[in-house]
């Protein structure tokens, strides 16, 4: 398992879908994964310390494991799979461990909440990870090696890597220093 922390949370100006971006902590690796806006306002809200009314769905959540004596330990976004991520909440209960499996954009929202890490399999890392040049670009993203080892590339991954495109390509690093 990878550690990986909140880069960002865009906004596709081509289709107004959402995507967060995770960053590897030890690398310049990133996991762009889309979500939806409910979701995305929900890690926003708890990054930005914005104060809200009545409890979110991700805060009721957190209510709900703390009254049972349980705790969240971190989350981990464990499979890709015909281009759906999938994720693990381990939570901690009397002792033993316990999986709850989750869409990798609850379990985000959970452990901003909850404060724990997030991780994600190295093997979704291999299929989904993408390293960015100097200028913002996507090296790996187009051919799943380094820039010093270009191999040829079919249509059919193009075809598979093309929503994140509009994404990645608009990627500025001088934005990663910035806090949102």
């Amino acid at each position: 398992m990878v550690e990986l922390t909140i880069e960002s949370i865009r906004v596709s100006l081509m289709n107004y879908q959402r995507v967060v971006i995770l960053k590897e902590k030890d690398s310049d690796r990133y996991l762009p994964i889309w979500i939806g806006p409910a979701e995305a306002d929900a890690i926003a809200v708890r990054l930005q310390e914005v104060a809200v009314a009545r409890p979110l769905t991700h805060d009721l959540l957190r209510s709900v494991i703390d009254s049972l004596g349980a705790s969240v330990e971190y989350v981990v976004v464990n499979e890709l799979s015909n281009d759906t991520f999938f994720a693990r909440i381990m939570l901690q209960v009397d002792g033993r461990n316990m999986e709850i499996d989750s869409r990798p954009s609850d379990a985000i929202a959970l452990a901003v909440r909850v404060q724990v890490p997030i991780f994600a399999d190295e093997s979704v890392l291999e299929k989904a990870g993408v390293k960015l040049d100097e200028e913002g670009k996507a090296l790996e993203a187009l051919t799943g090696e380094g820039a010093d080892q270009p191999r040829e590339v079919s249509p059919e991954e193009l075809e598979k890597l093309s929503p994140f495109r509009d994404v990645i390509e608009g990627l500025d690093l001088e934005d990663f220093g910035k806090k949102s």
